[in-house]
């Protein structure tokens, strides 16, 4: 056993654009590009120290979720005839791994290079029934400057002797104009996903695929979040099919966003099925890095992921791993300033 190593920061930085991150939780605690004038900002919510992450302050700021990200029906599935029970840890279900998810350990800190393209590997070991979830799985994170201004994530997860459910999610609250401008109703956001999977009262998928068109879900075309986001009840927290992006590398296109204010714009491309899109309706008042105030929309997130409650719902995309087989999922967040 590696000795237990203590949370800490990390620094990525190309001399364009500077990412802190943290082993615990492998978190984005900053994340500074610059805007149509060449000014650097801060565009991830965030604390300025690493105690109000170990404190439970952070509503899931930054951090990698698992082992299975989202909500789980009543923190309940059966696999290969064994049910297994799971922390409800957000009433009446399990969400994004239980009370101690992967968000909430220390990660070992495997490699860390700087130059050109520097970069930051982490890794953890999950033991068999840890958060009530079957077999031990080897888990890896690694963060790479690859360009300029692109940040690239990519996360793998291998069984070990138990088929097991698996979908990881990188949970960074975005906002293009600066963490501290106050909220995002002005982004502009187009979505590669004509599709969305409805919930219940629960947040649940009723197991349902439903067409955007005509509803205020539809991102197909550019358009600012404020426009009808009090038609959906606080705001949007819905898994996106992302079914019509174009591919780049094996990844599809799964989101644009535009800050007008500084020009900031975010393409988002991945190779997972679905995208939580969530507009940062329960963050009340959490005080974040330099003093700033969070409010509700203060940020926006882009949880690329397996479907919600896919363990118990036989036609959404199987989030299964069996033994011997590698989960990988890639996240390319590319930065640029539009006209």
């Amino acid at each position: 056993m590696a000795e237990q190593q203590k949370p800490e920061l990390f620094e990525l930085n190309n001399g364009t654009m500077k990412v802190k991150v943290s082993n615990y939780g492998c978190t984005i605690t900053s994340l500074f590009v610059p805007d149509k004038n060449g000014n650097l900002a801060d565009v991830v919510l965030g604390f300025d120290t690493i105690a109000p992450y170990l404190n439970g302050a952070a509503p899931f700021f930054g951090c990698i979720v698992g082992r299975v990200a989202n909500r789980i029906k009543e923190g309940k599935f059966t696999l290969n005839g064994i049910e297994y029970s799971l922390p409800i840890n957000k009433p009446p279900n399990s969400l994004h791994g239980g009370t101690k998810g992967y968000d909430k350990v220390v990660w070992e800190v495997a490699e860390h290079k700087d130059g050109e393209h520097p970069s930051i590997t982490f890794k953890y070991h999950s033991i068999d029934g840890e958060q009530g979830y079957p077999g031990d799985v080897s888990v890896s994170a690694t963060y790479t400057l690859t360009s300029q201004t692109t940040l690239r994530l990519d996360m793998e997860a291998m069984p070990k002797n138990l088929p097991t459910p698996i979908s990881l999610a990188q949970h960074t609250y975005w906002n293009l104009a600066g963490h501290n401008s106050g909220d995002v109703l002005n982004h502009q956001v187009q979505l590669w996903a004509s599709h969305v999977t409805p919930v219940d009262q629960y947040t649940i998928p009723t197991g349902e695929i439903m067409p955007v068109k005509g509803t205020p879900f539809d991102f197909t075309t550019q358009k600012k979040i404020g426009t009808s986001i009090h038609e959906v009840g606080l705001g949007y927290d819905h898994n996106y099919v992302l079914d019509c992006g174009e591919e780049k590398s094996g990844l599809k296109h799964a989101a644009e966003v535009k800050d007008p204010s500084s020009s900031r714009t975010l393409n988002l491309w991945t190779n997972a099925p679905g995208m939580q899109f969530y507009t940062g309706n329960y963050v009340n008042g959490v005080v974040g890095k330099g003093g700033a105030v969070y409010g509700k929309h203060a940020g926006l997130c882009l949880e690329t992921q397996g479907f919600p409650n896919a363990i118990n719902q036989p036609n959404f995309p199987s989030v299964v791993v069996q033994p011997g087989e590698t989960y990988k999922h890639t996240m390319l967040y590319e930065f640029s300033v539009g006209e």
